[in-house]
C-alpha cells in the first residue's frame, strides 16, 4: 500500500468518527462502560490473589521439643528439618525468647500470670519456627517432621503445630476465590467483546448504503474496508485510553483511602505502578483489538453487493 493511500485511509477513518458523531459516541460509551467493569474486576481479582498470597506466606510450623533435649540433639534436629527440600528456613526459638513472646502475646493486663518465671525456672521448651517455600506443602512438611521424630528412638519432639484442619480449609477458600475471580474476569471479557462488537456492527449497518454505493462505483473491498478498519481501531483505542485513566484514577483513590485500614489488618493493596501496567496493557489491548475486529467482521457482510 502506498503511503499516500494510507494517509487517505487515516483521514477518512478519522473524519468518519466526527461525521457519525452520535454513533461514534455510542460505540465509545459502550466500550468505556464494558472495559471499565472489566478493569474493576481485573484489579479486584489481582488484589484477591495478592491477599491470598499474603495470608499463605504467614503460614508456619511450630515444632516444640521435649524439655530435657540436649543441645547437640537440638542442632541435629534443626539440620535434619532444614535439609527437607520443601523447607526454606528453620529458626530456633530458645526458652528465653519463647517466654518473652508469650509475655508479649498475653499483654500487660495478663502479664501477672507469668510473674515469678525467669530464665532459671522457665517451664517452656526449646522450639523451632519452620518456614516452607510453598505454603500448600505445609501439611506434607509437618508429616515429614513427625517421621523424623518417630525415627529417633528418643522422640525429642513433643508437639508439632501448624493449624491442622484450619490451614487446609483456608487453602481451599483461597483457591476457590482465585478460581472464581478468574472465571468472572474471563466471562466479563467475553461479554465486553460481544457487547462492543454489536455496538460497532450497529454503526456499520447504519452506513450500509454508503458501502453499497462505493462498491457499485468500482471501489475494491480493501479500499472500502481500510477506513472502517482505522475508524474501529481509533474508537477502540481512544475509549480504552479513557477507560484506563478512569480505572487507575479510581484505584489510586481507593489505595489512598484504605491504606491505613488495610495496614491495620496486615494487608496491602497491589501498588498502583505494578497493577497499573498490567491493567492498562489489558484494557488498551482489548479495546483496540475489539474495535478493529468489530469493524472488520461487520463491514465484511456488506461488501457483497
Amino acid at each position: 500500500m502506498k503511503f499516500s493511500t494510507l494517509l487517505r485511509h487515516l483521514r477518512e477513518g478519522s473524519r468518519n468518527i466526527i461525521r457519525n458523531g452520535w454513533m461514534s459516541f455510542a460505540s465509545m460509551s459502550s466500550i468505556f462502560i464494558s472495559l471499565f467493569i472489566l478493569g474493576v474486576f481485573v484489579l479486584l481479582a489481582m488484589n484477591v490473589n495478592s491477599m491470598a498470597d499474603q495470608i499463605e506466606s504467614r503460614v508456619q510450623i511450630r515444632v516444640f521439643l521435649q524439655t530435657d533435649v540436649e543441645q547437640a540433639k537440638v542442632t541435629e534436629l534443626q539440620n535434619k528439618i532444614g535439609n527437607l527440600e520443601e523447607v526454606s528456613k528453620v529458626i530456633i526459638v530458645s526458652k528465653e525468647e519463647g517466654l518473652n513472646i508469650l509475655r508479649n502475646s498475653m499483654g500487660v493486663e495478663n502479664g501477672d500470670w507469668l510473674e515469678g518465671f525467669n530464665n532459671e525456672n522457665n517451664p517452656l521448651p526449646i522450639s523451632y519456627t519452620v518456614e516452607v517455600y510453598d505454603p500448600q506443602s505445609i501439611g506434607t512438611v509437618a508429616s515429614k517432621i513427625d517421621g523424623i521424630n518417630k525415627a529417633d528412638e528418643t522422640n525429642p519432639i513433643n508437639q508439632i503445630k501448624y493449624g491442622q484442619g484450619t490451614i487446609e480449609m483456608m487453602f481451599k477458600v483461597t483457591n476457590t476465590v482465585r478460581n472464581i475471580g478468574f472465571v468472572i474476569v474471563v466471562g466479563l471479557g467475553v461479554t465486553a467483546m460481544l457487547l462492543i462488537s454489536n455496538t460497532i456492527k450497529m454503526t456499520i449497518i447504519a452506513r450500509r448504503r454508503e458501502i453499497g454505493i462505493m462498491k457499485l462505483v468500482g471501489a475494491t473491498n480493501a479500499f472500502i474496508r481500510w477506513p472502517f478498519f482505522i475508524e474501529g481501531a481509533l474508537i477502540g483505542f481512544v475509549s480504552s485510553v479513557l477507560t484506563t485513566a478512569a480505572v487507575l484514577a479510581s484505584y489510586a483513590q481507593i489505595i489512598k483511602v484504605t491504606k491505613l485500614d488495610l495496614s491495620l489488618m496486615l494487608f496491602n493493596l497491589i501498588p498502583l505502578q505494578e497493577a497499573g501496567t498490567t491493567t492498562a496493557m489489558l484494557i488498551m489491548g482489548i479495546g483496540t483489538l475489539i474495535g478493529i475486529w468489530g469493524s472488520t467482521i461487520s463491514v465484511r457482510k456488506y461488501l457483497k453487493v
